[in-house]
């Protein structure tokens, strides 16, 4: 990319950037692709954050939807069929669906990582990333003990209109997964994160694991819950094992 982190994370939307390069790389590459970026602020940012601090260093909510909607925008310019804001700030579901309308670009999906908890489960991702977070990002992301509060995020933003609703992490979350279930018909994604992940690999190392019998039985008990999408860097095996099925 051609622009440095900032204070309002620039790069996120940059037009050199890896994000719309890559979007419109995938898209003449493969046109029966579905592309869906992830809208965030924290791999862009100076200060690591998802959102946009305030002189007082606290998430000032209004000016940080703001600027996520000019990222979603500019994903689907460049051609995503789907946005997804996984920054946790409130209310940036219905900015980015009304912008998106107003931008004549209703074919464009939104998919709300709703009830994203502040997991440890987040350590092999963030400690590859490198992130330069000051602070912490307990203050927007929902604390794990939070049922009630992941119920209401999810209808929140149901209501604001959007269409796939996440919930992450995955394995020890699966009682969110049926909640959001039960609570609603919009389609249901779960993330297997990068620590879900590493224990896996790392028990299958070990020998005390079968790769491919446990895997699929995280896949199906997430299926079981109610997960309609999963998200997994397991992705490349599971095409493999279940094309040879």
């Amino acid at each position: 990319t051609t622009a440095e982190k900032d204070p309002i994370g620039s790069p996120a939307d940059d037009q050199q950037g890896p994000v719309i390069q890559a979007t419109r790389t995938l898209r003449a590459a493969f046109p029966d692709l579905y592309v869906i970026c992830d809208v965030c602020l924290c791999a862009y940012t100076s200060h690591g954050h998802c959102g946009l601090p305030n002189e007082e260093g606290r998430i000032g909510n209004a000016a940080s939807v703001e600027r996520l909607v000019e990222v979603a925008l500019a994903y689907a310019a460049a051609g995503a069929h789907m946005v997804a804001p996984s920054d946790m700030m409130d209310n940036r579901i219905g900015a980015i669906k009304g912008a998106l309308q107003k931008a004549g670009r209703d074919d464009v999906a939104v998919m709300s990582y709703a009830a994203k908890y502040a997991s440890s489960l987040y350590g092999p991702f963030r400690s590859a990333c490198a992130t330069a977070l000051k602070g912490t990002r307990a203050d927007y992301q929902l604390p794990p003990a939070a049922e009630g509060l992941g119920k209401r995020a999810i209808l929140r933003d149901v209501q604001e209109g959007a269409d796939v609703i996440m919930v992450k992490p995955g394995l020890a979350y699966l009682d969110i997964v049926r909640m959001a279930r039960e609570i609603t018909a919009t389609p249901i994604a779960v993330y297997q994160v990068s620590g879900e992940y590493a224990m896996l690999t790392s028990a299958v190392a070990a020998g005390a694991l079968a790769e491919r019998e446990a895997v699929l039985e995280v896949m199906t008990c997430f299926r079981r819950a109610g997960a309609d999408i999963i998200i997994s860097y397991y992705t490349p095996k599971l095409l493999d094992w279940l094309a040879a099925a």
